[in-house]
């Protein structure tokens, strides 16, 4: 397959995924919203929990929510599900044709692990399988009868995995693997227990029966814990365009802060929406704030300092860049997986070393982003001898 239809394919199934991925998010931010926002008034029809009066787009809207069901349903019930599904459809498609069918480029790097690419696909799925099914079973154990025991497990869970990941895949595989990892327990939590769950009790209703209430209760679990997810895994979505994320040493640490900023902006824009008195909710800005500092911290450039009276001349770089860089970085690369430079970027001259001189002291010098999968294995010492040399420029 060629790299212009491999390229169509990448794009055509991005967007796809980008759209049904906002109406996902969309809905599951409004949902618990609303459910924070249902209120208890002196006169609700029987069975009714609470309601919400809203207004948008000049009208105005009166929703209510029942704690069970209602006595009978309407034949047009609106469900609430083909967006979930379809964002990790499309997510899995985009990681077959992004990392899966460019595994050497993209989700190996074998200074981590040298792996081949029926390997590292192997390990990927199984990966996302087995994370679904202990996540699993810990909500269904003793230690999910807890909302904090369970978060700190699922914490716990989703931090191990990154540091599995880091020390199995390249940085921007093993970032995404994070995402895919997160999105799995996500898109599963609606088709193999919200929906499953919402469709027995519907059964019950029609069959004139009570509806179980632990079902809605399990629902309701694990869609909070979908809405709590969302801010993180969007940061591990995009997180292939910023290599001092991925490249850096402890790269599994910097998934964890992710997590606590994420979830923390999310539990304060939550228990706002609940209108807490705001003392309840005002730890989560401290949290938030140490997380994005420590984050900063972490990533803050570092020099890479040569020897003393080590220097590096321009056909020692040229050397080095056509060992590394001009397989993909060239009028006309040799790499398989390009028919043009990567963005129009060449680096077969001094010049164009120069012209480009920001990009690669941070995917190349201070990141590992570059080379993709590291073929070659280029060294610290060659990094840093390439970064003497653009500082030197």
């Amino acid at each position: 397959m060629s790299a212009f239809v491999v390229d169509w394919l990448n794009l055509l199934i991005r967007w796809s995924h980008l759209i049904v991925g906002i109406g996902w998010i969309g809905t599951s931010f409004y949902f618990i919203a609303l459910d924070l926002s249902l209120k208890k008034r002196e006169q609700m029809n029987p069975g009714v929990y609470g309601t919400a009066w809203e207004v948008h787009g000049g009208g105005f809207y009166h929703v209510e929510k029942y704690l069970v069901a209602p006595p009978a349903l309407p034949s047009d019930l609106i469900w609430y599900k083909w967006e979930a599904y379809l964002t990790w459809v499309s997510g899995f498609l985009l990681l077959i044709v992004q990392y899966y069918w460019n595994a050497n480029s993209f989700l190996i790097d074998r200074s981590v692990m040298p792996l081949l690419p029926s390997q590292a696909i192997v390990i990927s799925m199984l990966s996302l399988v087995g994370g679904w099914l202990i996540y699993d079973r810990l909500c269904k154990s003793a230690l999910g009868r807890s909302t904090p025991v369970l978060a700190v497990c699922l914490f716990v869970l989703i931090v191990g995995a990154a540091y599995l990941f880091t020390h199995v895949f390249s940085g921007r595989g093993a970032f995404i693997h994070v995402g895919a990892f997160i999105g799995t327990i996500m898109a599963v939590n609606v088709f193999g227990i919200i929906v499953p769950n919402q469709r027995k009790i519907v059964a019950s209703l029609m069959a004139h029966e009570p509806p179980d209430p632990r079902l809605g209760a399990i629902g309701k679990q694990r869609s909070v814990h979908n809405n709590y997810l969302t801010l993180p895994v969007l940061v591990m979505m995009v997180s292939n365009h910023y290599p001092f994320l991925t490249s850096h040493p402890q790269s599994w640490m910097i998934v964890a802060f992710i997590l606590l900023l994420g979830g923390s902006i999310r539990h304060f824009l939550n228990r706002h929406e609940a209108h807490d008195p705001f003392l309840k909710f005002a730890w989560t800005l401290p949290v938030a704030i140490v997380a994005l500092g420590v984050l900063i911290a972490m990533t803050a450039p570092k020099e890479m300092a040569l020897q003393p009276g080590v220097t590096v001349s321009d056909a020692d770089v040229l050397a080095l860049t056509a060992k590394h860089c001009t397989m993909c970085h060239a009028t006309r690369p040799t790499h398989d997986g390009f028919d043009a430079p990567p963005k129009g970027v060449m680096l077969q001259t001094t010049a164009e070393l120069v012209q480009h001189k920001d990009q690669i002291i941070a995917q190349a010098v201070q990141g590992r982003a570059m080379p993709l999968g590291n073929e070659h294995g280029m060294t610290d010492e060659e990094r840093k001898r390439l970064g003497a040399w653009l500082q030197s420029h």
